[in-house]
């Protein structure tokens, strides 16, 4: 079985006591966070903040001491095999809510924490948001 390595970025901005979180609408169908394969020789987080940029045109500040992942198996596109898919989350901050949407996605949308969650498509992806949120107000 093949072994696919992804990460990807649970990005939020706040302003006046209010945090929204960027949930993005793939091509595919789906919602959720932005997040894609690693290159030769990148870490993680590298190939997270990569993606980020890539697939929004956001920088995030990466806070420290939050990481999740998840590993689910999956068809490939190409030729219908079955692969497993590690995913590696970090949790980020932005500065502002302007994005560019790159060809992989048909929409985003900023929302208060159950608004997101309620969106998102998959469960695995809700739970990496319910443990960043609870990560966030615990902090705070």
């Amino acid at each position: 079985m093949a072994k696919v390595i992804s990460a990807g970025v649970i990005i939020f901005f706040e302003s006046d006591y209010r945090r929204e979180y960027l949930v993005l609408h793939y091509v595919a169908g789906h919602w959720d966070f932005p997040k894609g394969k690693l290159e030769p020789k990148e870490t993680y987080m590298q190939a997270a903040l990569r993606e980020l940029h890539e697939e929004t045109g956001l920088d995030a500040a990466i806070i420290e001491g939050f990481q999740d992942s998840f590993s689910y198996q999956f068809k490939q596109y190409a030729d219908g095999a079955l692969a497993e898919k590690t995913v590696h989350l970090f949790l980020g901050k932005v500065e502002h809510r302007r994005v560019i949407l790159s060809h992989e996605h048909l929409d985003y949308k900023w929302l208060p924490y159950a608004d997101a969650l309620n969106l998102l498509t998959y469960d695995n992806a809700r739970q990496s948001l319910e443990k960043a949120d609870y990560f966030l107000n615990k902090r705070a």
